[in-house]
């Protein structure tokens, strides 16, 4: 029972990776996987869930035995590190969040039915929103409402899961043949599933830097078994929902040659009609709210990872700077990002399918080499040899970095 009081206590950091990653790699990729391949689909997530954990581990491991952010580790090993990552966030804050906040005005129009705004306007209304609760209610805030809604959230999912498995698969139409998928669009679908499953790799770093922020307020700091402890359950529920969400596109459009759209309206339609046709009409109001929390909640946590990280890479870059940790330059930043995202999803004229691409291609590419450098950080001289990574999650990383690397090359060899 105190292990279990000590687990919801130190609930915050692996609460918002879940949130963070519930969202395009989930409501997206998987429902998108299941409903044009079917089943087969669950391995390539199972596969990038298994191969990118220690990834993910090492930034809570990294943190809470030195008290420092994965970031400032890169910087311990070298400049050219921190560059390279600064890079990395350059290229994300110009698309995670604009493919991001894309899918969520999509699902506002659909939810709402709005149909004289344009997919930019919703967008800046929820930029407007969602900065002024960051700028708010900070860190505090945004752990305790996902509380609130990652409970919502995966209760809503369990039940709607096994009432699509309850009701069974839809019929096939006649002559049914599914697409390949070792050829250049599979190829390119399953670059794009595993480079955002569970979500990319760069936000090892986010959740770091939560990890930093969540202690400031805590009277003593939790041990490292009891923060991994805490991500475990967080990485688990991402890792079932995104199975959950697979099962939900199979069971509903495998085999009906329906193609989910790059338009985020029309594809946030398809979503909310893919539920309802196969529960029924009064599940409606249940599945879209449930729809566009998720993409909110990811909206928020990753606004305010991104500005975070952001800040960080700034002022390990330019150390007079001294802008982390005050309150005006986090504002500042949420703004900024906010104003920047705004001007990529209107250059894009909302197609969603453009800006998902664009980002999981770069998360896929990067991943082994953040991956690597994870793995330098935790096995170096800042982390004593008792609270490094053992053997066998050594050879994980190793594994999933060659895996990773090679990926493209071995699916086009099959």
């Amino acid at each position: 029972m105190s292990a279990l009081k000590a687990l919801f206590r130190n609930l915050g950091p692996g609460l918002l990776f879940a949130s963070m990653a519930i969202g395009t790699s989930h409501l997206v990729l998987s429902t998108k996987a299941g409903a044009q391949y079917g089943w087969i689909m669950v391995i390539p997530i199972i596969l990038a869930n298994v191969f990118k954990y220690p990834f993910f581990e090492f930034g809570v491991r990294y943190t809470n035995v030195t008290d420092k952010t994965l970031i400032e580790g890169y910087l311990n090993r070298g400049r050219g590190y921190l560059w390279f990552y600064a890079v990395i966030t350059l290229i994300t804050t110009f698309t995670i969040l604009a493919a991001l906040y894309t899918v969520t005005a999509g699902l506002f129009i659909n939810l709402f039915k709005i149909g004289d705004i344009s997919i930019a306007m919703t967008a800046l209304g929820l930029f407007a929103f969602i900065s002024l609760l960051l700028i708010i209610g900070r860190y505090k805030f945004l752990e305790n409402s996902l509380k609130i809604v990652i409970s919502i959230l995966f209760i809503a999912l369990i039940i709607t899961t096994v009432l699509v498995i309850n009701k069974g698969q839809v019929a096939m139409v006649a002559n049914f043949s599914p697409p390949p998928i070792f050829n250049d669009a599979g190829i390119l679908f399953l670059i794009s599933l595993m480079g955002w499953m569970p979500t990319t790799v760069e936000a090892s770093s986010w959740v770091s830097l939560w990890s930093i922020e969540k202690w400031k307020g805590e009277k003593q700091k939790p041990s490292l078994k009891e923060s991994l402890q805490e991500f475990n359950v967080g990485y688990i529920m991402t890792g079932v929902l995104a199975v959950f969400f697979l099962i939900i596109g199979w069971f509903t459009l495998y085999g009906t040659n329906t193609e989910l759209s790059g338009n985020a309206v029309t594809f946030a339609d398809q979503v909310v009609q893919l539920f309802t046709t196969h529960i029924g009409p009064w599940a409606y109001l249940f599945i879209a709210v449930s729809a566009f929390a998720t993409m909110f909640s990811t909206c928020m946590t990753a606004h305010d990872a991104v500005t975070r990280v952001s800040l960080d890479v700034i002022e390990l870059l330019s150390p007079k700077t001294k802008i982390k940790g005050k309150r005006q330059y986090f504002a500042l930043g949420v703004l900024l990002l906010a104003i920047i995202n705004f001007i990529v999803v209107s250059a894009f004229s909302a197609n969603m399918g453009q800006l998902v691409a664009l980002a999981t291609f770069v998360s896929f590419v990067v991943a082994p080499i953040i991956g690597y450098m994870n793995l330098k950080n935790v096995m170096s001289d800042d982390i004593p040899e008792v609270f490094r990574p053992k053997k066998g999650l050594q050879l994980l990383t190793y594994a999933g970095i060659i895996f990773l690397s090679f990926f493209p090359s071995i699916i086009s060899g099959l």
